[in-house]
């Protein structure tokens, strides 16, 4: 007898999970590259030219890496899969919905978007919900090209 396929957790426990784990990389993120800006502002304050320190060479790509481990390791416990085809888009284009929220609204609407961004791709994740993620998130985008390009 074929029974249908039932999913072993709720798929709203996920989402917000998903959503939860994408507002702390937001807020951290958005929090280190503050302090990254307080820091070259004084390291760099008795210099005329042009001023490079480490961390500004080094922030962009300590976060992706933080941001992609914390993501790997949370959706393989939340069971969201195949984190091939969700964690890279919520990592290459969540940059555009991040500063679009912290321009217009500062830290806490950052926050909230990057939340609302990873929850958008975790929905996408399953069959039945895919056009709903997906179209949730190209909503997404569009408003923050909007915003970041008018």
């Amino acid at each position: 007898m074929n029974t249908p396929h039932a999913e072993p957790r709720p798929i709203a426990a996920r989402v917000s999970g998903a959503a939860a784990t994408g507002a702390v990389l937001a807020g951290g993120a958005g929090l280190f590259f503050a302090w990254v800006g307080d820091h070259n502002a004084q390291a760099c304050e008795t210099t005329d030219g042009l001023c490079f320190t480490w961390w500004d060479l080094a922030a962009l790509p300590l976060t992706f890496a933080t941001a992609l481990v914390v993501l790997i390791v949370v959706y393989k416990q939340l069971g969201i899969g195949p984190r091939l085809a969700v964690i890279p888009p919520t990592l290459l284009l969540a940059p555009m919905p991040l500063t679009a929220a912290q321009a217009t609204a500062g830290f806490w609407a950052a926050t909230i978007a990057g939340g609302a961004w990873a929850s958008c791709f975790a929905l996408a994740a399953w069959g039945r919900y895919r056009i709903l993620g997906l179209s949730a998130a190209a909503a997404l985008l569009l408003a923050s090209l909007v915003v970041l390009y008018r």
